[in-house]
């Protein structure tokens, strides 16, 4: 059985976030191995998270069924594998240039359409803010007071609010202080510096973002693609516009853009395939 490894929100090999891809063929056209053997690749796989995919032959709104796992533990949504899925079917003709597909998954319907530039857009659910206080230990666990926080409801993460970029970039959090805290993933956030734009690369960006999820096994992840259904509500108020740039500051680092329409939020972003290998246990 194939599987492949992809880095996404990313135009370029070994930055944005790894997600490792099984599209499961003709072997289970119907149904996903036992949850058990998908967690186990996963954790053997050891990355943010690990997608498994199979064609639906009978549902009329939606075409491939989808799932997404971290080492630990499967996950209700994931933007960036849900990228690294997307990049693979236009890699294998499942997506044609202009095409959309659409996945069944634990968060209802998503789907993803393929840009005349190659690019890709995720429609997901966008995130309800509730303002909340800021949780009790947060200041501690981060090394810096946030100024405000958001509950997301069903998308299961706390948004920070950190003073600055700079403040931002440079936190060293205690990562056991993170995994007690009362969500199990935390989003922090800050408006772009001036110049608003990466050394290495440079292309623009609105509002910058980090997120840490210990207890669900992923001490720092690279790029959340799901963050930013939240992100781009919060940003596009501030900010005035619709359409907007993030930049996940982590080691890796990766570029988001974000469409608010409402109730749906539009993600974009390129993805490179970094691995191509054969699964020698089967699942």
């Amino acid at each position: 059985m194939r599987i492949r490894t992809v880095d996404a929100f990313t135009a370029r090999a070994y930055a944005g976030n790894p997600a490792a891809v099984v599209l499961l063929d003709g072997e289970a056209p119907h149904a996903f191995p036992a949850d058990e053997r998908l967690q186990a690749l996963a954790a053997e796989m050891n990355l943010a998270e690990t997608a498994f995919a199979h064609p639906l032959a009978d549902d009329p709104e939606a075409d491939w069924a989808l799932r997404w796992f971290t080492p630990t533990t499967e996950v209700d949504m994931c933007g960036h594998a849900t990228l690294a899925t997307a990049h693979l079917l236009a890699a294998d003709g499942w997506l044609p240039e202009g095409g959309h597909v659409r996945f069944r998954t634990r968060s209802g319907v998503l789907s993803a359409s393929r840009e005349p530039d190659s690019t890709l857009t995720l429609d997901f659910p966008t995130a309800t803010l509730t303002p909340v206080p800021v949780p009790e230990g947060a200041g501690e666990a981060f090394e810096a007071p946030a100024v405000a926080a958001w509950d997301t409801g069903s998308l299961g993460m706390l948004v920070l609010e950190i003073a600055d970029e700079a403040t931002l970039r440079g936190l060293t959090p205690d990562l056991a202080a993170v995994a007690a805290l009362p969500s199990p993933a935390v989003i922090l956030t800050a408006a772009a510096g001036q110049p608003a734009r990466d050394a290495a690369h440079q292309p623009p960006y609105d509002f910058v973002s980090r997120m840490f999820a210990p207890a669900q096994g992923i001490p720092e992840d690279p790029v959340t693609g799901s963050a930013h259904t939240a992100l781009a509500p919060l940003w596009s108020q501030r900010l005035g516009r619709a359409e907007l740039t993030g930049l996940q500051v982590s080691r890796r680092t990766g570029y988001v853009r974000t469409t608010l329409r409402g109730a749906r939020t539009l993600l974009g972003g390129s993805a490179v395939t970094v691995l191509d290998a054969t699964l020698r246990v089967p699942l």
